[in-house]
């Protein structure tokens, strides 16, 4: 088999799957795992998947299948009375004039509508923010473009990844799928961990949107420690039961 055309075979893997091993790959299409490991090598760089450790997953979203599955548009106004409170309370630490960047996720969305009032820069990926705030009168909009994630309306890949380096916001909010008890943060989605991590380094001030349904939560994939964020917002103090974080770490617990 020529490498387009195992190039093209593994894009069609990633499609139906979102995420293929080497394994897998040196089998179905009966070349060496060294082959197999050269072709994602390349694919990634590429910017047409993202390597992982063992194998690869699709840029454009993870690999759990029930939330992604749904559009944002589907989740965006879903947000519980916790959310809402919390997203209020976030609002609270702004300023106008100030540069904002806003992550993913309903809790974060939720902050949108209480913005549009404000005086701001707002850079974000999400397209749902952007629709949000696309009508206020005091608000730029910087749109970090990349590839499109579309069942979640966001841009995410390398294209991002270097459009986010490029800019410095005064305060970043970010939502999580959860929160190890050792207080590890923790997403699900290998197209967006890079997105987080980076929003972590633009930002003079960051901030945790988590209830304490997020306490486990869900998620695999280690964002940052809890102790990196300037501070956690959620619905119960001082944290939410289980947490333990390391000896000398600490964060500002902020309440609705």
């Amino acid at each position: 088999m020529l490498s387009e055309e195992r190039h093209q075979a593994i894009a069609a893997a990633l499609r139906r799957s979102g995420a293929v091993t080497v394994a897998v790959l040196s089998a179905q299409l009966e070349v060496s795992e060294a082959t197999i490991r050269r072709d994602l090598d390349l694919l990634a760089t590429a910017g047409a998947l993202r390597r992982v450790r063992g194998g690869a997953t699709d840029v454009r979203g993870s690999v759990r299948p029930e939330a992604d599955l749904r559009s944002f548009a589907d989740v965006a106004g879903t947000a519980t009375v916790a959310e809402r409170a919390i997203a209020a309370r976030a609002c609270a630490e702004v300023r106008d004039g100030e540069v904002v960047a806003l992550d993913i996720g309903t809790t974060v969305a939720a902050m949108c509508p209480l913005l549009a009032e404000r005086s701001l820069t707002v850079v974000t990926a999400s397209l749902a923010v952007v629709r949000s705030l696309a009508a206020a009168p005091g608000i730029d909009i910087v749109i970090l473009g990349g590839l499109l994630r579309p069942n979640y309306d966001s841009m995410v890949g390398t294209l991002t990844e270097s459009a986010l380096g490029q800019v410095r916001v005064d305060r970043a909010f970010l939502g999580a799928a959860g929160v190890r008890p050792d207080g590890a943060v923790l997403d699900s989605t290998p197209s967006e961990v890079p997105i987080k991590r980076g929003l972590l380094d633009v930002a003079a001030a960051s901030y945790l949107l988590a209830d304490h349904e997020k306490f486990p939560g869900s998620g695999f994939l280690e964002i940052a420690p809890l102790s990196r964020f300037t501070a956690l917002i959620t619905d119960r103090s001082p944290l939410p039961s289980g947490i333990a974080l390391p000896e000398g770490e600490d964060v500002e617990v902020l309440l609705p």
